[in-house]
């Protein structure tokens, strides 16, 4: 692993880091903003909620898109739905996800127009006339895998490929005329939290964003004998660097990091914020790095969500 694994970062190593991930992960920094095709539309309390494509040159990616009643501009926010393999826990997830574009769009005149993205195994699993995830199945596990085996066999990563969703959905914000470009954030739990601390290492046009129940060190995985996410899995990635230094790349944007007690995916949560937090205290502040641990496990509770949407509702209104 990298040998600065305990060091603490400086701001002008953000810069330096973001330089170094981008080429490693193979991702392109001005990507180019993708069709959107709207498959259906509903209009609820203060928002509408549309089902949509991102077309992009080789891919079609479902996305659900809530945009707020009024003219904006309005904050934008990507949204990374954390879907398990579990049957029991999944349909339970899409429900809070919908709660959160809810809760983001239906804010007039402060809140975020929402795009929120299904992680690449369950593309198939959008369902045009509801704007839900379908029901888990039991081959889950499988269209995962091979997500990931079929990108490594053929010299590339599942990752490079969620980050390539990630910036298209990024994108499509900002093409928007009532988007605030200086104004576009990333949100997500689990495989989202992930997701998020990643794209917003590589995308400075991410201009703030949370990541809950995701930060952990390979090493300390590694260590604990903790799983590592299937986008995680990025060859030789420990050789030269760990997730200390992912979150040191998104400095100085304001970044809220949300872990708890007895969760193994954020066991060392404290330590990395920490070693970051130098390379934050610029010109943002010393809170542009926020961290909110809590008592309990994994699972993303009423307390912890009612805090992110909060958060994310105020920093995308500028309110802090």
């Amino acid at each position: 692993m990298s040998d600065d694994c305990h060091m603490t970062f400086d701001p002008a190593d953000a810069e330096r880091l973001r330089g170094e991930l981008r080429p490693f992960l193979g991702v392109n920094t001005a990507p180019v903003a993708p069709e959107v095709e709207v498959l259906s539309t509903s209009q609820e309390d203060g928002f509408a909620r549309h089902l949509v494509h991102l077309v992009t040159e080789d891919d079609v990616i479902p996305s659900l898109l809530a945009v707020p009643s009024g003219s904006g501009p309005f904050p934008g926010v990507v949204v990374f739905i954390s879907m398990p393999a579990s049957a029991t826990s999944g349909s339970r997830r899409c429900s809070d996800l919908s709660a959160t574009s809810s809760r983001l769009s239906g804010q007039p005149w402060r809140g975020p127009a929402s795009s929120c993205l299904p992680p690449t195994r369950l593309r198939s699993r959008i369902a045009a006339q509801e704007a839900e995830v379908s029901t888990p199945r039991d081959d889950d596990w499988d269209q995962h895998y091979n997500a990931l085996a079929y990108r490594l066999v053929s010299g590339g990563t599942l990752m490079r490929k969620v980050l390539e969703d990630g910036m298209a959905a990024v994108s499509a914000l900002l093409a928007r005329a009532d988007v605030d470009p200086e104004a576009v954030g990333a949100l997500g739990h689990s495989y989202g939290g992930n997701t998020t601390l990643f794209l917003m290492a590589v995308d400075e046009r991410v201009r703030f964003g949370c990541a809950s129940g995701a930060l952990a060190s390979y090493r300390r995985k590694m260590g604990d004998g903790t799983g590592i996410e299937m986008a995680e899995v990025i060859p030789a990635f420990t050789t030269r660097l760990d997730i200390e230094h992912v979150l040191t790349a998104i400095a100085p944007r304001h970044l809220l990091v949300v872990s708890a007690t007895d969760d193994k995916y954020s066991a060392d949560s404290d330590e990395l914020v920490e070693l970051a937090r130098p390379a934050f205290n610029t010109r943002s502040g010393p809170e542009a790095l926020s961290h909110v641990r809590v008592a309990g496990g994994h699972a993303l509770d009423a307390h912890r969500f009612d805090l992110i949407v909060e958060w994310m509702i105020r920093s995308g209104s500028r309110e802090e």
